[in-house]
């Protein structure tokens, strides 16, 4: 086969393939948009203007999409360049540290939405608090949401009084929780009625704790900035049951 041959037929394929990105009008296929794409991030004037109740009630409906796989379409890269020298997230969230629990996406939140934090057990300590009173008082988030959840490790783990390393001082700051339930029957992880009945409990004892060792955020709440709030999340279903 000679030069000329050779040529030909390259140029003949790159053709092909130029046929195959262009539409029947000639021109090349854009991509398609995504109807609804989120490409905005929180102002610190849309935070502003929310009430803790109202960023109660967006977690409860994205939550609710979350559940019905329903998530809002969004441009990640382009949040993290809107987001990169500031963030006024409406809420932080307590969280375990569960893998099967993805906070943003069980609320349906993207980049810039909520600040998270995590501990096996979500339970507060000083630091834990230190960062809530980051979040509320300094960077204006409206709402502290305790999430537990059920099936929770570190909770079984109280529940039996287990002992292993760092793991052992971990688990004191959930045993006082376990110990407070009022429970006659079978009091250990075998019991999926009780070990529910402890998860409760931990989530209220945080939400207590953080309103007894944080006069910031007491006070913040009592004034009406903020609200501090438990919630349960079910491993079954994906859906999160608020508590009183």
């Amino acid at each position: 086969m000679n030069n000329t041959v050779t040529i030909t037929m390259v140029l003949l394929a790159l053709a092909g393939l130029s046929a195959c990105g262009a539409d029947t009008n000639g021109g090349s296929k854009a991509a398609s948009p995504v109807p609804g794409l989120v490409e905005e991030v929180l102002t610190q004037e849309q935070q502003a203007a929310l009430t803790p109740d109202e960023v109660i009630r967006l977690l409860q409906k994205g939550n609710e999409r979350f559940v019905t796989d329903d998530l809002t379409a969004r441009d990640h890269s382009e949040q993290v360049r809107k987001s990169t020298y500031a963030q006024f997230p409406k809420a932080i969230v307590l969280s375990c540290v569960d893998s099967r629990v993805p906070v943003e996406d069980v609320f349906d939140r993207g980049i810039g939405d909520i600040f998270v934090a995590r501990v096996a057990g979500n339970f507060v300590n000083e630091d834990i608090l230190g960062s809530m009173e980051f979040a509320c008082k300094v960077s204006g988030s409206k709402l502290i949401l305790v999430l537990g959840h059920e099936h929770c490790g570190a909770v079984k783990a109280a529940v039996d009084d287990v002992k292993l390393g760092n793991i052992t001082a971990m688990l004191q700051k959930i045993r006082p929780a376990v110990e407070s339930v009022e429970y006659a029957g079978d009091r250990s992880s075998k019991n999926a009625e009780f070990v529910h009945m402890a998860c409760q409990s931990n989530v209220r004892r945080t939400v207590e704790q953080i309103r007894q060792n944080s006069p910031i955020l007491k006070e913040m709440e009592e004034r009406g900035e903020i609200k501090i709030a438990g919630a349960v999340y079910d491993m079954d279903d994906g859906s999160v049951s608020w508590l009183e």
